[in-house]
């Protein structure tokens, strides 16, 4: 998303909860002069890779198991 520096300053609380979840361009003149973001995102996408990484049929002992065989 982008918006200009005025509109970040009229709405500034409604631009930081939206930055939780996407980040925010800040324009000023049309140029890209900042970036707002969340600092935890690299967290939220290691997270969702992972999610879905052990099978359904797979039980959690089972899955500690097998990784500490590994060891």
């Amino acid at each position: 998303m982008s918006i200009t520096a005025t509109e970040l300053k009229t709405n500034l609380s409604k631009y930081l909860l939206l930055s939780a979840t996407e980040d925010i361009y800040i324009t000023r003149n049309g140029k890209v002069i900042s970036k707002l973001t969340n600092p935890f995102q690299e967290r939220v996408d290691i997270a969702k890779s992972l999610f879905g990484i052990l099978p359904n049929d797979v039980s959690l002992e089972e899955a500690k198991e097998e990784r500490l065989k590994q060891i």
